[in-house]
């Protein structure tokens, strides 16, 4: 693992092109093992988790040619073998349950070492991802191994999730987009990556109706084609660099910015005192700042930001804006309605000198603009808290360390590049 070295405490300025959106194109790419025609793909971000997806496969026997210079990948799944080693299913990612619903449609039955895991954000549960295969007609046996089966291919059924799960849902829809019937999915996730995986599996010919609403439905056809799809910019990344810019009082402007999904996402950062403006898609966080929490009208009422399943504001932005809100004039009330381990990180926060209360491990109060330090800090295993703690001391006039900084390259490949760019002084202690 390697750990940042920061040298805080100068504004940010300049230009930068966001990534591809990481969410987007894991499942996009897993999506690619429903043809057996070449899939083209630009835009295609340089990251850990797409790095081991691309060795699986490859072990599967799969073509793929890489121009990560170009970001353009070519894969064709047309000679796959006749089965996979369990063992070479991709660890340390939770992605790799977007694999089940190809692997299965592919081979017909599947078994499973080890249940796939992500980052530290609490338990990721694997069962809502059973329950849809199980309910498109696929068999699930524990004993030991998990096994998953399929007779032919899926069954069309309508399903009501228990909630709004982002990989559940891709889940479902690459399922029911080989699958016999028409199926439905009723309190399906609707965010952005989800949105780009189904126009993605349109591309390729699959019917899909309600696209970005809680209620989807896909009827099933044959057979899916080849295509080619650019991958969308990284809305997660775009508001990283604008809460940076904030933090660090810089002049930061971000293209391909994609407007439309930044409506509520702005209005946070209003409440912090933090104003963005838009120049066609390009986004600007201008040096102009006031960082003062803006006070509800509601008497004896906090602030409040809070993140839960799209369009709520997203649960992954949380960690920069309680960041921010150290640096902000005044006290905001986070509320984390999706993990019960996603402020576990704040013990290290506070080694900067952050005055933060946890009520639960759900919700936590920020008091803002107290006295902060340079720090030795520990990221988790958690991007964007990881990215959070570098805020911190970007913000903060010294020598600061990030220790086992490594997550923040499962979603930003270029992240010390890019900072340089914009005058950080950052580098990679390996």
């Amino acid at each position: 693992m390697a750990n940042l070295i920061v040298h805080g405490g100068k504004p940010l300025s300049g230009t930068i092109t966001p990534s591809g959106n990481k969410n987007a194109v894991l499942p996009i790419l897993c999506a690619t093992l429903l043809t057996d025609e070449p899939v083209t793909l630009s835009n295609v971000p340089a990251i850990t988790d797409i790095e081991k997806l691309v060795r699986f496969f490859r072990e599967l026997g799969s073509r793929i040619d890489w121009d990560r210079e170009a970001k353009t990948m070519r894969l064709d799944h047309s000679d796959l073998g006749s089965d996979f080693d369990p063992q070479t299913l991709p660890q340390g990612m939770r992605s790799a349950v977007l694999l089940f619903a190809p692997l299965l449609q592919r081979f017909k039955e599947i078994h499973l070492d080890s249940n796939p895991k992500g980052c530290a954000l609490g338990i990721r549960e694997l069962d809502p991802h059973l329950e849809i295969l199980t309910c498109l007609g696929a068999k699930v046996a524990h004993n030991g191994e998990l096994k998953l089966s399929i007779a032919d291919t899926f069954k069309a059924a309508s399903h009501w999730a228990d909630y709004m799960s982002v990989t559940t849902t891709e889940t479902f829809v690459m399922a029911a987009a080989t699958g016999n019937g028409v199926s439905t999915l009723t309190n399906a996730a609707s965010e952005p990556h989800v949105q780009d995986l189904c126009r993605f599996l349109q591309s390729m010919g699959a019917k899909i109706e309600g696209i970005g609403t809680s209620v989807i439905t896909v009827t099933g056809v044959d057979s899916l084609s080849g295509t080619e799809a650019a991958i969308s910019s990284d809305h997660h990344e775009v508001a990283t660099f604008l809460a940076l810019g904030a933090i660090t009082r810089g002049d930061v402007r971000i293209t391909h910015s994609v407007p439309q999904h930044f409506d509520l996402i702005n209005r946070s950062f209003a409440k912090l005192g933090v104003a963005i403006d838009y120049e066609g898609d390009t986004a600007i966080c201008g040096p102009q700042q006031t960082l003062k929490v803006q006070q509800p009208f509601t008497s004896n009422l906090l602030p409040k930001i809070e993140a839960a399943p799209w369009p709520y504001f997203p649960v992954d932005l949380l960690p920069p804006m309680v960041a921010l809100a150290t640096r902000a004039e005044g006290v905001m009330h986070f509320w984390n309605k999706v993990y019960e381990g996603g402020f576990a990180w704040l013990p290290e926060l506070v080694k900067f000198g952050a005055h933060a209360v946890v009520s639960d491990p759900h919700r936590v109060i920020i008091f803002g603009q107290r006295p902060m330090r340079p720090a030795e800090v520990e990221a988790p295993y958690i991007i964007r808290a990881a990215v959070a703690l570098y805020m911190t001391a970007a913000s903060i006039e010294g020598r600061s360390i990030v220790k086992n900084a490594d997550p923040i390259r499962r979603a930003h490949p270029h992240f010390a590049e890019n900072l340089r760019k914009l005058g950080a002084e950052i580098e990679w202690d390996e």
